[in-house]
């Protein structure tokens, strides 16, 4: 058994990791330290009424806390981020806090960079249908973020994130046109016991984004020994730990859950997204789908075609589920990798293939093929490795 630790706090690239059950309590103080007073708590419905969550930050903040904006929604549009902008206005807030999943945190982020950014919303879209969208102004003081993640989508490490500011039918492009800034949240405040009062589909939903970015680091080509020692032991906690807590293993204890939150941070430090990431921009550039969906059914065909291709650091990648490569050949442990990651998803109530996804068509596949091509994490792609539209329908096709 890998040692646990109860408490740490670490600080990565401007932001404060604090990690331990019950940290949420000391919200109030940090925000004293840093001289901020008038704090929103930025959400969900969903998320702003379960008590058993919200009563814990609500009680950390203390009379720092101003307001709840508890609207965002998965689809992350760009008027949900200037109604925040619109509620901090009213209360004169200093401070957003981001409670909840991926959505909600993007959007506390997003609405910090657009604060300073002297367009309005119809300013953006106006840009966007003349197809001259700049992305946000990087001038003027943009109000610092908090964030307080309760899901395993990994999202809460990170600078970025993306709004949409017009939809696929409203799109000269005929596809969503969205601005995304660059902001690193002040401080993560990683609270086991928070993530303990999320529904596990909510926890499933999102497990396999967060994981992949374990899986992915390693055979990025511009991987490192370090990155490659923080994936790894992220992927041992977490290949453990999510089965148990958000899947049908049915041993989710507190000790499981600790180890599934570390495991969830380790593997976003210094994390280099890639093939697997493209996925699952692709389908999001087309349907309103969750990333974690796509990203359970397709990480295993992708783990497949790289192997086929490139050795991948699988050696590395093994080493992360505790796979002796010792006296076995290049395929064998390919093969059993891929069991590994299989085993995982298979352990959480998500989707195993594609035609499972709503809204999916089969005749999109050479569509959303060529859009995986193109995006960005595909620079990352492993060395040696240069994928065309027609090998990536091919895996889409497999993964059908």
């Amino acid at each position: 058994m890998l040692r646990n630790v109860d408490a740490f706090e670490y600080e990565y690239r401007g932001c404060d990791l604090i990690f331990g059950r019950g940290c949420v309590g000391r919200l109030g103080d940090y925000l004293a330290e840093c001289d901020l007073d008038r704090a929103v708590i930025v959400c969900g419905s969903n998320v702003g009424a379960n008590d058993d969550l919200m009563t814990p930050i609500k009680d950390g903040l203390g009379d720092r806390l101003v307001d709840v904006f508890d609207r965002t929604t998965p689809e992350k549009q760009a008027e949900t981020a200037f109604e925040v902008i619109d509620a901090m206005r009213e209360v004169d807030a200093d401070v957003l806090v981001g409670v909840g999943g991926g959505s909600s945190l993007d959007v506390a982020r997003q609405a910090s960079v657009l604060a300073p950014d002297d367009r309005s919303l119809s300013d953006f879209r106006d840009e966007a249908r003349d197809g001259e969208l700049r992305q946000p102004d990087s001038n003027g003081e943009r109000p610092p973020v908090v964030v307080v993640p309760t899901t395993f989508a990994g999202a809460d490490v990170s600078s970025g994130g993306s709004i949409e500011i017009l939809s696929a039918a409203e799109s000269p492009t005929e596809q969503p046109m969205s601005v995304s800034g660059s902001v690193m949240p002040i401080a993560d405040f990683a609270d086991p016991s928070l993530f303990e009062t999320t529904p596990v589909n909510a926890l499933a939903g999102s497990a396999m984004n967060g994981f992949d970015k374990g899986i992915e680091t390693p055979y990025a080509r511009d991987a490192t020994p370090v990155s490659d020692a923080t994936a790894v032991h992220g992927i041992r906690l977490l290949s453990d730990a999510l089965p148990r807590v958000a899947g049908d293993a049915g041993s989710a204890d507190a000790e499981m859950f600790d180890r599934a939150v570390v495991g969830s941070l380790l593997v976003q430090l210094d994390r280099k997204i890639s093939i697997v990431h493209a996925f699952g921009h692709g389908f999001a550039r087309r349907y309103a789908v969750q990333q974690g969906a796509v990203h359970a059914v397709v990480a295993p065909h992708v783990l497949r075609y790289l192997f086929a291709e490139v050795d991948a650091n699988r050696a590395v990648l093994a080493n992360g589920f505790g796979i002796d490569t010792a006296e076995r050949s290049a395929a064998e442990v390919a093969d059993m990798v891929v069991d590994a990651v299989t085993e995982v998803r298979d352990s959480l109530d998500v989707p195993t293939r594609l035609r499972d996804l709503p809204e999916t068509r089969r005749e999109d596949l050479p569509a959303i093929a060529e859009f995986i091509v193109d995006d960005s994490p595909m620079a990352r792609a492993p060395t040696g490795l240069s994928p065309s539209a027609e090998e990536i329908e091919s895996v889409l096709r497999e993964a059908w």
